[in-house]
């Protein structure tokens, strides 16, 4: 009685760990699903209130504004072009690598950009402009090396990819249309006259065989075995099968 009350304690507790295992891991989930909004609609913000400075605003302000959203548009989209191949592309993790060392200058540079915002003495920051664009233009060139490199190796192995598809596609249409390089020369067998005086026909006359109907005979050509539709994989593209219909 005693091990069994032991082992309901345990299984009470178990229960009791495991739910609260899994009440953790819940809003531990929502709690990263909440910062990853609360991160992309400040971005998107900033984002927006940069691009209307760099427009609307003029002078040290305006170019200021201007130089973080070059900065930041450039950074975002090759991090996005290295981490969406490096799922298909294990070798892009080193080029990952390196545009991480590249983001803590970025984030450097954007967090002086900032700072200079806010900065009143404007003829400073005029001073320092030539300094903070050249720093802005080397940060934002090797991310585009980076971005443009991963894009052409991606396009280069769909090309070597779908070159070979294609070799593939013609040795099997190939293959497919066997029968078109036999009939011709069966056509012209069975049409060409036999002379009187060979020895095929001679053996014909005294066999009793008919020259055009033994050639034909042995020339006919093989039926062709027609595919399962059961077989067949389903595509998003094909057309449905019409039901037949019987009247």
């Amino acid at each position: 009685m005693e091990a069994v009350i032991l082992i309901l304690g345990l299984l009470v507790v178990a229960f009791m760990a495991l739910g609260v295992y899994a009440t953790v891991k819940v809003v531990g989930a929502a709690k990263r699903g909440v910062d990853r909004t609360i991160t992309q609609a400040r971005r998107t913000v900033e984002d927006t209130t940069l691009r209307a400075k760099s427009y609307g605003q003029l002078g040290v302000g305006g170019e200021l504004a201007q130089l973080r959203l070059s900065l930041r548009t450039s950074m975002r989209a090759t991090q996005e072009a290295l981490q969406s191949g490096a799922v298909e592309d294990a070798s892009l993790s080193e080029s990952l690598g390196l545009f991480q060392r590249l983001g803590v200058h970025g984030r450097e540079l954007d967090e002086d950009l900032k700072r200079l915002e806010r900065e009143p003495d404007k003829a400073t920051v005029t001073s320092l402009l030539p300094d903070l664009k050249k720093r802005t233009e080397r940060i934002t060139r090797a991310a585009e090396s980076l971005r443009w490199a991963a894009r052409d190796r991606a396009r280069q192995f769909a090309d070597d990819d779908l070159a070979a598809l294609n070799v593939q596609i013609d040795v099997e249409a190939g293959a497919l249309r066997h029968w078109t390089t036999e009939e011709p020369a069966a056509e012209a067998r069975a049409a060409a006259p036999e002379s009187p005086d060979s020895p095929v026909a001679r053996g014909q006359e005294r066999s009793g065989t008919d020259p055009a109907g033994g050639e034909g005979a042995s020339q006919a050509p093989q039926a062709i075995t027609a595919p399962d539709p059961r077989l067949r994989t389903e595509y998003p593209w094909q057309k449905a099968a019409r039901p037949e219909t019987t009247n």
